[in-house]
């Protein structure tokens, strides 16, 4: 255990000397089922209708589901650009707005089977991707050594739980993970399926109070999403909510959030490149 707190804090201190064209976002969740591949999807699509120029990495191993959201089947992954030999904007699927997405799935598992000269191919791929404002990454739920170093590789780490008991208590787990390892010392909380903003600042408070006397992490509450049955509708229609019903009390809420997020982004962007990020984001797998 000892030997993988190294390498954790390691790798979070690499990941924050890194240098990034692009604001690079984590959203996880310390459960499954909390909504967090609806809410990776939607709010990069509000980005976009921003004028942000934005790409989700679908990094979720067992379950990639944000292509599926967005109405595609997923054609092709990271690891295509080797097998086929294919450029980085032949995998991409273009969703709504312009919004493009990358499925890392299933192809990430099999990274540690290329060669040398095949990752550095690989990288050069990838290298095109530094003109985005925004990379989300859509990361598997719970607490385990992948999740946690794609938090230390990320600008900004956004946990989504809900009100209920056991996402708040699993939300709390992954804190103390990342507050031990010291990966991060900042994160913004969206309390989503809330039925009033005042639920949501409730669940929120019990998340800070418990990391205020127990962890050394800060809390900053980023906004909720309100409980909407128009949300079911759009995912059975395969249509983005915030496409479908943008009038909804999901599409205003997701708004406010991508607001806040477009208003704190301070990344530097003549001093950062994405390359470093693919690298570290490659060795997990290796």
């Amino acid at each position: 255990m000892r030997d993988q707190a190294d390498r954790l804090r390691e790798l979070a201190r690499g990941s924050k000397q890194s240098e990034k064209t692009t604001k690079v976002i984590t959203v996880t969740s310390g459960k499954g089922g909390v909504g967090k591949s609806n809410f990776v999807v939607n709010l990069s699509i509000m980005l976009q209708k921003m004028g942000r120029k934005v790409l989700i990495f679908d990094a979720d191993i067992g379950m990639a589901n944000d292509e599926i959201l967005m109405g595609f089947v997923p054609k092709y992954n990271i690891l295509d650009c080797i097998n086929r030999n294919l450029d980085i904007e032949d995998i991409m699927i273009t969703g709504p707005e312009g919004v493009k997405l990358i499925s890392g799935g299933t192809g990430l598992n099999k990274i540690r089977e290329l060669q040398e000269e095949e990752i550095r191919i690989l990288l050069s791929k990838l290298e095109k991707l530094e003109d985005y404002d925004y990379i989300i990454m859509d990361t598997g739920a719970g607490v385990n050594e992948t999740v946690i170093n794609f938090i230390g590789f990320s600008d900004e780490f956004i946990l989504l739980t809900t009100p209920e008991p056991t996402s708040i208590m699993d939300g709390y787990s992954l804190l103390k993970t990342v507050s031990y390892f010291n990966v991060k010392n900042m994160v913004s909380i969206v309390v989503n399926r809330v039925y009033n903003e005042k639920e949501g600042e409730k669940t929120f408070l019990k998340l800070n109070n418990a990391s205020k006397k127990f962890l050394s992490i800060d809390c900053n509450f980023m906004g909720t999403v309100e409980e909407d049955k128009k949300l079911t509708e759009a995912v059975r229609k395969q249509v983005p909510i915030v496409v479908s019903f943008p009038n909804s009390k999901v599409s205003k809420n997701i708004s406010t959030i991508a607001k806040i997020i477009d208003n704190n982004n301070i990344v530097n962007k003549e001093d950062k490149r994405v390359n470093h990020l693919f690298k570290n984001i490659l060795q997990l797998f290796r």
